[in-house]
């Protein structure tokens, strides 16, 4: 028996039942769908037509439902062609495959589907690296590595006027550094010309990007290493340390002549000085003579007598100054005493006997020693002379001393 048949207890199910809305179970979807449908009725607007179960109603969009969902779709559109262009980027823009124009950095907008937008960054640095194995001027082997480092300097040339720009970079910096090594010495590839090595790859290469027209800027050229062969490294390090022996030994020989050359000429400055001040010396000298003479030859002419008895002293003065021996005059007698004190200063004491051995003990002290100065001399004389004068004391008739 069915649950809903008429005139039946009804209290089974009654999910049928519209009627009943205080049942326990769950409500009809009918209802609900039909609910739905005209509450978007009312917003797009209905028409009538056959539905499923013969009475149901169609819809179609109304002018307002188009204008909303051209306004949705024109809003969208617009939000996808919202873009940003860093700071170190510019942007390419593309319409229809043909370029349009190169954008700065900033906030831009540009037609999605129509128009292509590639950015590009223009600041950061590239490396590219390259190694081979080349041959020099005269005709040696090297195995040179290289770095470049570059930047993009025309985003238009790099996206449109090459196919692959680091492919055609990579071309033209074997072509560039084969060509320099081929055209300089091996010692300059491996030792002292590295350096200007490095500056005219990176001419030659950027020329060769140039007229590519790639877009690209060399920044530097860096030859982080070149050296000969593996088979010939060890002939190689002889010959740098055979060249390395004959720099320092040019230095040390730069040092020595430099050391040497200025005291020689310090030397000759000074001998020269030497000779200068002797003649200054002997002409300001001769000067001197000359005028003391013309002095003394007019005072020899006011008083000749006088001027010649006092040169004749003062000559016989100066020579008696200078020697060591004493002439003694003795009145009584013609003869003259002559004392050797040159010879005889070492043996004063013993001669003088012991009565004056006492007296003459400084002297002769003086006198051994071999320090005969003018002031021992002349003490020595005056202990001579006293001691002649009290021997002519105690014998009357040998005559006095003066």
């Amino acid at each position: 028996m069915a649950w809903n048949e008429p005139g039946k207890d009804d209290s089974g199910p009654s999910w049928g039942n519209g009627g009943n809305r205080n049942d326990q179970g769950p409500p009809d979807l009918d209802e609900v769908v039909k609910k739905l449908q005209e509450g978007l009725g009312g917003f797009f607007g209905k028409s009538g037509g056959s539905g499923s179960n013969g009475n149901g109603e169609g819809f179609t969009p109304s002018g307002k439902m188009l204008g909303v969902a051209a306004l949705i779709g024109l809003i969208a559109y617009s939000a996808l062609g919202l873009y940003k262009v860093d700071e170190q980027e510019r942007a390419v823009v593309l319409r229809f495959g043909q370029y349009l124009e190169t954008k700065t950095p900033g906030l831009r907008w540009n037609a999605p589907i129509f128009e292509e937008v590639n950015n590009v960054n223009v600041t950061r640095v590239r490396t590219h690296t390259s190694q081979g194995v080349m041959l020099t001027e005269d005709e040696n082997i090297v195995d040179v590595a290289l770095g470049v480092q570059y930047v993009i300097s025309n985003p238009k040339d790099f996206l449109l006027s090459v196919r692959d720009p680091e492919v055609s970079l990579t071309h033209a910096t074997d072509s560039a550094i084969r060509h320099v090594v081929g055209s300089a010495e091996m010692t300059a590839v491996i030792s002292e010309g590295r350096e200007a090595l490095g500056v005219d790859v990176q001419t030659r290469l950027q020329s060769y990007i140039d007229s590519y027209g790639a877009g690209l800027r060399v920044v530097k050229v860096n030859l982080e290493n070149s050296q000969p062969p593996s088979q010939v490294q060890a002939a190689f390090d002889d010959v740098i340390k055979a060249r390395e022996d004959e720099q320092r030994f040019k230095n040390q020989a730069e040092a020595y002549s430099n050391g040497v050359i200025p005291e020689a000429r310090g030397r000759a400055q000074r001998v020269i000085e030497e000779a200068n001040a002797y003649r200054e010396q002997v002409v300001a000298q001769a000067k001197g003579e000359a005028d003391r003479f013309l002095k003394l030859l007019a005072e020899y002419q006011k008083s000749p007598e006088v001027t010649r008895q006092r040169l004749y002293i003062d000559s016989v003065q100066e020579v008696m100054q200078k020697s060591s021996k004493v002439m003694v005059d003795v009145d009584s007698g013609s003869n003259i005493m002559y004392l050797p004190l040159d010879r005889i200063a070492g043996q004063v004491a013993p001669a003088l006997g012991p009565q004056s051995r006492g007296t003459l003990s400084q002297p002769s002290v003086g006198a051994t020693s071999g320090s005969m100065t003018p002031g021992n001399i002349r003490s020595l004389t005056d202990q001579v002379i006293q001691e002649l004068r009290s021997r002519q004391t105690n014998e009357p008739d040998s005559g006095s001393i003066r």
